[in-house]
C-alpha cells in the first residue's frame, strides 16, 4: 500500500451515505476488474457489458487502460514502478466510483497479482465488491489479434517491458470468474458477468430484463 505522506488531513463525512445513493440508483457500488493480455480481449468486453447494463437502467462506467494513460496517468510510463503506481491510482478511483453506486468497469492489464490483490484490499476494507475477472487468451491468440500492432513491434524490439513478451504476466489464481475468450462468444461472457451480479445483488433481480434482451444489448 500507498505511504500517507500528506499530514493534518482528516476524512470529512457527509450527510448522505452510500446506502442513500444506492436507494436512488436500485444497484450496489462495485469494481468489476478486468486483467489479462493485451489483446485478450478485456476492453471489447467491457464495452458490451456496460451497453447492456445500460439497457437494464444501470449505471456503469469504463476505466480504460488507454483512456486512463490519456489523462490521470498520463506521466506514467511502463516501468514496474509506473505499472504498480497506474492500478493503484485506478483502484483508488474504481473505490470512488462503488461509493457512488457506480459499477466500475476497469479494463486493465495488470500483470502483477500484488497490485490487483492490494486494489482487491482496498475495496474490502471500504466494504465495496471487487469481482477480479481473469478474461484468459493464449499468447499466441491474442499476439495473431495484435489490435493494435504493439505485439509485432515488441518482437521488433521497438517496445521494451511489454507484457507476455519481455514482461510477466502473473495469471489470478482465484478470480471471481474466469472467461476463456479465445473460445467463448462475446455474447456468452456478458451473460456470465450479469449472472454474476444478479446473483450476488448487485443489480437485484426485480430490475432485470429477459435474457434475450440482455444479449441483443451487447451485441
Amino acid at each position: 500500500m500507498a505511504k500517507q505522506i500528506a499530514t493534518n488531513v482528516v476524512w470529512h463525512d457527509g450527510e448522505i451515505s452510500r446506502e442513500d445513493r444506492y436507494q436512488i440508483l436500485r444497484q450496489k457500488g462495485a469494481t468489476v476488474w478486468f486483467t489479462g493480455l493485451s489483446g485478450s480481449g478485456k476492453s471489447t468486453i467491457a464495452v458490451a457489458l456496460e451497453k447492456a447494463l445500460h439497457a437494464m437502467g444501470k449505471l456503469s462506467y469504463r476505466l480504460d487502460g488507454d483512456n486512463v494513460r490519456l489523462g490521470i496517468n498520463k506521466n506514467l510510463g511502463f516501468s514496474e514502478e509506473d505499472r504498480k503506481e497506474n492500478i493503484r491510482r485506478i483502484g483508488e478511483i474504481a473505490k470512488l466510483f462503488g461509493d457512488s453506486g457506480t459499477i466500475a468497469l476497469s479494463s486493465f492489464i495488470s500483470p502483477y497479482r500484488g497490485d490487483r490483490d492490494e486494489v482487491r484490499a482496498l475495496h474490502e476494507a471500504a466494504g465495496l465488491p471487487f469481482v477480479e475477472i481473469f478474461v484468459d487468451c493464449s499468447l499466441s491468440v491474442a499476439e495473431d489479434r495484435d489490435p493494435k500492432g504493439l505485439y509485432k513491434k515488441a518482437r521488433a524490439g521497438e517496445i521494451k517491458n511489454f507484457t507476455g513478451i519481455d514482461d510477466p504476466y502473473e495469471a489470478p489464481q482465484n478470480p471471481e470468474i474466469h472467461l476463456r475468450s479465445d473460445e467463448m462468444s462475446l455474447q456468452e461472457e456478458v451473460s456470465i458477468v450479469i449472472d454474476y451480479l444478479m446473483m450476488h445483488d448487485i443489480i437485484r433481480k426485480e430490475y432485470y430484463t429477459r435474457a434475450d434482451d440482455r444479449v441483443a444489448a451487447s451485441a
